[in-house]
């Protein structure tokens, strides 16, 4: 009886550490889990820190880029296709990525926003309604918890631009990104 007994008690000892090492077991899982959460980067300060720093910005651009930048060829009929790479980025100020609806003199409406605005996922659009977007620029959660570009379009490179011109087009594009540089390095 005694033996008995004591194995009873050995077998309740053994389960009760079993649930109880599952029990912290779970309990460091959902641990690690809020810390992933945690550490994941809040969108609205990356966008903020990403508007605001050249050198910032150009670390979390995935290039080349996704679309590559496609050109009418001289002969107005031959499409192009070159990689949308760093030397080519137009960088993105503050004002560009704000979310607004204008009513121009003119007649026209520009309008700029998040037209997908998922937890892992975002896409910002910007241009006039009933027409072509001028800009398009996507972004995208990584694993390791922080937000990229991973792909654009810009009407810097329009379909309309001839390729004789691209060249031009990112020098212009340089000029432009040495006097963010200035103000936001």
């Amino acid at each position: 009886m005694e033996v008995k007994r004591y194995l009873f008690s050995l077998l309740a000892s053994v389960l009760l550490a079993g649930v109880s090492l599952n029990s912290y077991g779970s309990d460091s899982m959902s641990e690690a889990g809020n810390e992933t959460a945690q550490q994941q980067e809040d969108f609205k300060m990356f966008l903020d820190k990403f508007t605001s720093s050249a050198a910032f910005q150009y670390t979390r651009i995935k290039f080349p880029l996704k679309t590559p930048i496609t050109l009418l060829a001289d002969d107005g009929e031959t499409e192009k296709t070159f990689p949308f790479t760093k030397e080519k980025w137009p960088l993105l100020d503050s004002e560009t990525m704000k979310e607004e609806r204008i009513s121009q003199e003119e007649g026209g409406i520009y309008v700029s926003k998040f037209t997908v605005n998922e937890p892992k996922h975002k896409v910002f659009e910007a241009g006039y309604e009933e027409s072509e977007i001028d800009l398009r620029v996507e972004f995208e959660l990584s694993s390791d918890g922080k937000w990229y570009v991973v792909d654009c379009y810009t009407g810097w490179y329009g379909y309309d631009l001839p390729v004789g011109e691209l060249k031009q087009t990112i020098e212009h594009v340089k000029e432009e990104n040495a006097a963010f540089k200035e103000l936001h390095p």
